[in-house]
Parts: structure tokens; C-alpha cells; sequence
């Protein structure tokens, strides 16, 4: 059976009960649809608490997500982003440091990444990302984002295991799906103890809960593929490293 109906057989037995709405991985291949914001002047650093960096300042969200930085940042950015999507995996390659070192750091930047779950393999690595203290959280994803292509690429030939994972009982299902992929060795080698990854994909609870964070998050902001931005709480038009980058340095992040 070829990955994709797989993945699609793995989405409709494992979420379907959720009311999950999906967008699909998109690569913005002709960048900005409209301009960026015209040039501001700099904005000036805030310093971080006494003995502290922005950086380090991770709490969740009302949301379901995760903000990184200034609470109060005067620029605030938000992805909407998937742990499958190849496209989000080069964002993230391409931008992490800019957005954690520079942008963040400097307080007048926060970023917050907000799981859209695409499949069950997406959530399954979602529920495991979660897994830590918040503070492990960017790590952790940045991590999944950096092998990307094993984990998945480690699926090959693995076709009735995914069938048999597919049809385990749902407090064990998506464990036997991150045994499939190898997530448990995978986060143990990263801080997160087998016993701990166990009782993390057991949460249906909190599966149901980033679901449902898409489906109506989705509709919200009228999320057609990932990954996408929102910035001040309106979405941009573009999913373009280069093209962001642009904008938020346009107002006065340079």
C-alpha cells in the first residue's frame, strides 16, 4: 500500500471521531501574494528580566499552542504548523535561529507555534513534543523538524505494522504508532524517559484537544495549507521564509 493511502487509512481510523478539519502542506512557490509592511523605524530592545533571556521565556497558550518571548513583544508571530509537512521543516531549518537569537531575544518579537495536525503520525509526534516541561518544547520540535525525513523515511516497508498500530485500542493507539516510527528511542535519546513517552501517548484527551484546536482555529483564520502566519493576529499572505523575513524586518526588526 503506497505511504499516502497509509496515512490516509491511519487519519480516518484514529481522528475521524475528533471532527478534524485538514490542510494540506503547501509551498508558497511564487512568494507574497501582496506587499510586505512598508519600512518603519527601528524599534528599540526590551531587556529581559534580571538574570534572564527572552528566549528561554516559553509558557502555552488559551490558544494550544506555545509562545516563545516578551509577552508583550510589540510584534507577535504565530505558526500554524505540521510535524509532516516538508514544507515546515524548511522553515524551520531556515529560521529558527534568526527567529530565537535575534528576533526574540530582542523583546520586541514573540513566536508562538501552534500544532495543525495533518495526520496521525503528525499528532502522534505532536502528543510527544508536548511531552516535556514547556521549556523543552522548541527543542524537542526543532529536533523532529531536523529529522524529518528519517522518521518518515523509516516508514518504508512497514505497511501492516501501521495497519495492525491503526486498529489498536484507543488509549494504545497512538503509542503503537510512535513505536512504528521509533519515537519512543528516538525522544528517550532526548530527554524523555520510555515510561514518561508512554503515559504522553496515552492522552486521548489531550489528542482530542489539539483536534479540536484545528478544526476551529482552521476555520478561524481560513487555514488552506501549512506552514502559515499570522502576525498582530491577522494572517499573512505568504509562507515564505525570505517573504517573512522581509515583513517583520520592514516593522523595524533590524
Amino acid at each position: 500500500m503506497p505511504f499516502k493511502t497509509v496515512r490516509s487509512a491511519l487519519l480516518l481510523a484514529t481522528l475521524a471521531p475528533l471532527a478534524l478539519g485538514l490542510a494540506g502542506c503547501k509551498k508558497d512557490e511564487a512568494g507574497a501574494k501582496g506587499e510586505a509592511a512598508a519600512s518603519a523605524a527601528p524599534l528599540p530592545s526590551v531587556a529581559a528580566p534580571a538574570g534572564k533571556s527572552w528566549a528561554d521565556s516559553i509558557t502555552q497558550t488559551p490558544e494550544g499552542g506555545y509562545r516563545m518571548g516578551n509577552p508583550d513583544a510589540p510584534i507577535k508571530l504565530v505558526e500554524y504548523g505540521s510535524l509532516t509537512c516538508p514544507h515546515c521543516g524548511e522553515f524551520s531549518e531556515k529560521s529558527a535561529a534568526t527567529i530565537r537569537d535575534q528576533w526574540v531575544a530582542s523583546g520586541r518579537v514573540s513566536y508562538e507555534f501552534r500544532h495543525y495536525v495533518r495526520d496521525a503520525l503528525d499528532l502522534t509526534m505532536g502528543l510527544m513534543t508536548r511531552c516535556g516541561s514547556p521549556e523543552a518544547f522548541f527543542g524537542l520540535t526543532e529536533q523532529v523538524f531536523a529529522n524529518q525525513k528519517t522518521l518518515l523515511g523509516s516508514l518504508q516497508g512497514k505497511d501492516a505494522a501501521l495497519e495492525t498500530a491503526m486498529k489498536a485500542p484507543d488509549a494504545q493507539r497512538f503509542q503503537a504508532i510512535g513505536d512504528v516510527l521509533g519515537l519512543p528511542q528516538f525522544f528517550a535519546a532526548r530527554g524523555i524517559p520510555a515510561t514518561q513517552a508512554k503515559a504522553c501517548l496515552a492522552r486521548t484527551d489531550l489528542a482530542s484537544q489539539m483536534a479540536k484546536a484545528t478544526a476551529d482555529q482552521g476555520n478561524q483564520f481560513q487555514i488552506e495549507g501549512t506552514p502559515t502566519f499570522l502576525v498582530n493576529g491577522t494572517k499573512i499572505p505568504t509562507n515564505a521564509w525570505e517573504e517573512l523575513k522581509a515583513r517583520i524586518e520592514g516593522m523595524g526588526v533590524r
